[in-house]
């Protein structure tokens, strides 16, 4: 299926067309990403888990010219969740090849970022060329849909008024840490914030946007930010502004080409900043939030996370995938911990959550058996991709927008159901496609 103007997909073509624009936007992001890699090393000089020197600069830039190569991948393809995903996960890998050539942990760098580089490749090509639609056998009638996202905002605001029963602080960002520690939910609350927060207000929210009807849109989003005074996570203050931001950019441009400005321009604006900032002209604290949340969390930190679990499982026990809770009761685990409680005891860098490639794959199979479990978790995206075929790039890509950011620093295994990313891939696969289509005629 090809990218129609409207962001459509088109049963009728089967080869997306191959944009030049696509593989220069690629190459400025390779160079904006390892730029950014740069200065924050800069501006992060403690704790050391972000080095930069130019003693080893030229083994780094060799590392990243042969990994680019891999990006081609994005201008064979055409849009799909799995494209969406995979080219955060792309430059996750990116960074993480940059940032190993300066690494002083002491572990197999070679052998560690071989088994990156072929993680990212047997991860993209499920997620990105098995795209072929699943037969819908159940498809509700529009007034049964409509009922369902009114039910949507329903329960979401039932969870909001029962959450801040729990916890209800609005603080600044630099005062969530003072009291997510204490935020105590109980399981079935916990499991229905995760899903609310990320999958089913960005999908009501994408059914309101892509069909105008605005105050219901805004009720969605309004809702979604509602969740963070009980959460205290800036992935939910973040939001609803991230999921406007989305969809400025697919209202503009065509699915793949917002596909990759989604990232580069909030990464080239973060780096821009830096530049008044290292010629003195005002001081770091000016731009913290901006270039802190999105060059150094965002960008950064989940392929930081890739380099300390490296390190931690050369010399410990793999998990062997017991870290996963349906799993947990039924095999012994060497961690009675969360591994991201693990790796904070063990590096003092607070709770480090990583991706499928440091969990799913490092933490429980190590870097040799990585690739095969990299690959079947490509085979679960793009079980995504099926479930969502048919259905407009444009509403993907609002519908799941906040999960590329999600499965940057949670496992997979995770993420499909605490966060309800399974919940998602139901919700596409009983989307009235024809519903699309009226709207489409209408325009």
């Amino acid at each position: 299926m090809s990218e129609g103007a409207d962001g459509i997909s088109n049963p009728a073509s089967r080869r997306p067309a191959v944009r030049p624009g696509l593989a220069v936007l690629l190459g400025l992001h390779i160079v904006v990403c390892c730029l950014s890699l740069i200065q924050v090393a800069r501006f992060y000089p403690k704790p050391q888990i972000v080095l930069f020197d130019t003693v080893h600069l030229s083994a780094a830039v060799a590392n990243v010219v042969l990994f680019a190569t891999v990006s081609v991948l994005f201008i064979l393809a055409r849009f799909s969740f799995g494209y969406f995903l995979g080219f955060y996960f792309y430059t996750m890998i990116l960074g993480y090849i940059w940032l190993v050539e300066f690494s002083k942990l002491h572990y197999d760098h070679t052998t560690a970022a071989i088994s990156a580089v072929a993680s990212a490749i047997a991860f993209l090509v499920p997620a990105l060329f098995i795209t072929s639609p699943v037969r819908q056998r159940f498809v509700p009638s529009a007034r049964t849909f409509d009922r369902l996202l009114s039910l949507i905002l329903i329960l979401a605001a039932v969870t909001v008024a029962v959450g801040s029963l729990y916890n209800f602080r609005l603080v600044g960002l630099g005062e969530i840490y003072d009291f997510r520690a204490e935020i105590a939910f109980p399981a079935w609350l916990r499991y229905s914030i995760g899903a609310t927060s990320s999958a089913l207000l960005p999908f009501a929210f994408a059914c309101f946007a892509m069909h105008g009807n605005r105050w219901r849109a805004a009720a969605a989003l309004l809702l979604l930010l509602s969740l963070y005074p009980l959460t205290l996570t800036k992935l939910t203050l973040f939001a609803p502004f991230w999921l406007l931001f989305l969809a400025a950019l697919s209202s503009l441009l065509k699915p793949r080409t917002a596909v990759l400005l989604s990232l580069l321009l909030p990464m080239l604006a973060g780096v821009l900043l830096t530049v008044p900032v290292a010629a003195g002209a005002f001081a770091y604290d000016r731009i913290m939030n901006v270039f802190g949340a999105i060059n150094f969390r965002m960008v950064a930190y989940p392929s930081v996370a890739l380099d300390v679990y490296n390190d931690f499982f050369s010399r410990h026990e793999y998990t062997h995938f017991c870290q996963i809770q349906l799993l947990k009761p039924f095999m012994s685990c060497p961690y009675n911990e969360y591994l991201s409680v693990v790796m904070a005891k063990a590096y003092d860098l607070g709770n480090l959550n990583a991706s499928l490639f440091a969990t799913e794959g490092v933490a429980s199979v190590g870097p040799i058996l990585a690739p095969l479990a990299a690959l079947a978790c490509g085979l679960v995206i793009s079980l995504g991709n099926r479930l969502s075929a048919g259905l407009p790039a444009r509403f993907i890509l609002l519908s799941a927008g906040l999960f590329p950011q999600v499965l940057l620093n949670v496992p997979l295994a995770t993420t499909l159901l605490t966060n309800g990313a399974a919940l998602l891939f139901l919700l596409w696969y009983v989307t009235p496609r024809a519903m699309f289509e009226k709207a489409a005629d209408k325009a």
